[in-house]
């Protein structure tokens, strides 16, 4: 049957609660695929027990009964058994997060290109600083179609080296946490324009793709004037390498070491080397931990734990601090 020990932290819609805190009509946390999602508590039922198990995982560790079943890939396996297995988990501490709705899409390749170019992505935000007011607001429109969030410009200044003197510019700003980790995972989990992968997520289709393009060259790139089409000029060589291949283009890196330039014609398209790619446009919230270590806790004295335990609808199972268990009931 399993079940938690009264003072064992499950993560509730809200805020964190205690196992005994939590009744029918409450909401928790829990995973369903690489999403989080939501669950209601349909039934409470309380045992006691003389012994329990501490689960360590390479994250931390919480408490449950011997028979408590945990999410592995292979599927559920009772708490007394989990040593050396992985185990489904998620960060807590970013459950309370606004998710977004992603949409596939021109505006979402501009933004994903434009932000591999010029961007800064930090810890719990994503933002551009340019000098060119059309660029910034090309940005900002994308961002709020491809995301829901809202977006807007900011005049600021910028030192420049060479005029040795501040430029005006404009900056586009905005703090979402889940925006920075999904741009993160676009790119390969390293958003340095150095380190960072081309992202395969803007090869969903054709249009997502041209957007990226456009804004990727609006960044790191400029248009001929006198034939149809653009040069994108970066040090990141495998990044150009893969737009290349995409694109069936010619590239030769720069042999010094420079930056290196890929050019892309307008009419790229006619060689028809663009091939559609399914890849996640959210956030894979989901992920693994190893355990550890399986320590038995015995009860002192005469007094047994008092277990409890949860029936769930429409998922059956729940995240104790971030981990998924479910009740075999």
């Amino acid at each position: 049957m399993g079940g938690l020990p009264s003072k064992q932290i499950v993560n509730a819609v809200g805020g964190c609660a205690t196992a005994r805190d939590v009744g029918v009509g409450d909401r928790l946390w829990t995973l369903d695929g690489d999403r989080t999602v939501q669950t209601a508590v349909t039934a409470v039922a309380a045992v006691k027990a003389r012994e329990l198990r501490d689960v360590v995982t390479d994250r931390l560790t919480f408490t449950v009964a011997a028979d408590q079943l945990l999410g592995t890939p292979d599927g559920w396996v009772h708490a007394a058994d989990a040593l050396g297995t992985v185990l489904a988990w998620t960060p807590a501490r970013k459950l309370c997060r606004q998710r977004l709705d992603v949409r596939p899409g021109y505006p979402l390749g501009y933004f994903v290109g434009a932000t591999c170019a010029d961007g800064t992505v930090g810890k719990n935000y994503v933002s551009l600083v340019v000098n060119e007011e059309g660029f910034a607001a090309r940005y900002a429109a994308s961002l709020t179609a491809a995301t829901g969030l809202a977006a807007r410009l900011e005049p600021v200044t910028r030192p420049s080296g060479y005029l040795r003197r501040d430029l005006p510019g404009f900056r586009v700003r905005v703090v979402s946490s889940y925006l920075a980790d999904l741009m993160r995972q676009y790119v390969g989990g390293d958003a340095h324009h150095l380190r960072q992968r081309f992202p395969r997520v803007v090869l969903r289709d054709l249009e997502t793709f041209e957007g990226f393009l456009a804004g990727y060259a609006d960044g790191d790139g400029f248009r001929h004037k006198r034939w149809h089409g653009r040069t994108v000029v970066s040090a990141n060589v495998p990044f150009l390498a893969e737009i290349a291949s995409v694109i069936g283009a010619r590239f030769t890196p720069c042999a010094s070491g420079a930056a290196s330039q890929l050019v892309i014609t307008d009419r790229w398209q006619r060689r028809g080397t663009f091939e559609a790619e399914q890849h996640p446009v959210g956030l894979v919230e989901a992920g693994w931990v190893a355990v550890v270590d399986v320590r038995p806790r015995k009860a002192e004295g005469t007094k047994p734990f008092t277990l409890y335990s949860y029936r769930l609808a429409p998922h059956p199972g729940f995240l104790v601090n971030g981990h998924l268990v479910r009740t075999d009931r």
